[in-house]
């Protein structure tokens, strides 16, 4: 499908890019380090090799084209005070919003396509194909774990609705969803698009990375494209929730 319908029409498509200057210097190494690394605001500047002033202005650029938006982290800041000492290894690390593609497709061209350009320019699609086929988990994974949220939001919605959810990131480590209720409650969920079933072993590494981040965590909500192994079904623990593809029907 992909081969078919991208490939053999690789014009066609690449007009969809617009403005057609994204394609050149220094905006296509900027939306290539968002779309092929973790987002993260200065990171990006980095990876694309420019300096903050003029990466600055670009972002805004594109945020105002409305190619990019902008997620806003959600850490509290490590200075509790002007005077506050942090720990050395602690003093260069900055706390960072984080840059996402309003479009889909957006992202899948400077994520999979941009680098293979030339190729396809020439209807060599080989080299494309075989690195789409083996990463494009990836390019999927983001929009799962945005429907994984919206079920999240659902779920409480009638009886404590949540106050704020979404991607939370610190020095630490990352979570796909951390969510608060109306009632104060920390709710920490690992969203997983996988084709095998999800096991025990995915709830105990969600706990260390809450416990390596300090976190005092009410529920634990998991989310499965796959479904669960027998061992998590049994479970006792009466404060994690289990979210499997058919959960989603409700969003319709």
């Amino acid at each position: 499908m992909v081969e078919s319908n991208f490939v053999q029409n690789f014009s066609k498509f690449q007009t969809l890019v617009s403005p057609s200057y994204l394609l050149e210097t220094p905006y296509r190494e900027v939306l290539m380090a968002v779309a092929r690394g973790d987002g993260k605001f200065y990171s990006v500047l980095k990876k694309a090799r420019l300096s903050e002033s003029a990466g600055e202005e670009i972002i805004k650029e594109l945020i105002a084209l409305n190619i990019l938006s902008l997620e806003p982290t959600r850490e509290s800041p490590l200075r509790l005070h002007p005077k506050h000492k942090l720990k050395k290894e602690l003093r260069s690390y900055r706390i960072q919003d984080k840059l996402r593609f309003v479009d889909p497709f957006m992202r899948f061209w400077f994520g999979f396509v941009t680098y293979y350009r030339k190729e396809l320019v020439q209807g060599d699609g080989s080299a494309f194909l075989e690195n789409f086929q083996k990463n494009y988990e990836r390019l999927r994974s983001l929009v799962y774990e945005q429907l994984c949220d919206a079920l999240l939001v659902k779920h409480y919605e009638s009886s404590t609705p949540l106050l704020s959810s979404g991607s939370y990131w610190n020095q630490h480590s990352e979570f796909d969803i951390l969510a608060i209720t109306s009632d104060k409650k920390l709710i920490l969920g690992e969203c997983k698009y996988k084709d095998r079933k999800v096991c025990k072993n995915e709830l105990t590494k969600l706990k260390a990375k809450a416990l390596q981040s300090g976190m005092k965590v009410d529920v634990y909500a998991l989310f499965s494209k796959d479904g669960f192994s027998n061992e998590l079904m049994q479970t006792k623990e009466e404060n994690v929730l289990l979210f499997d593809l058919n959960d989603l029907k409700q969003l319709l």
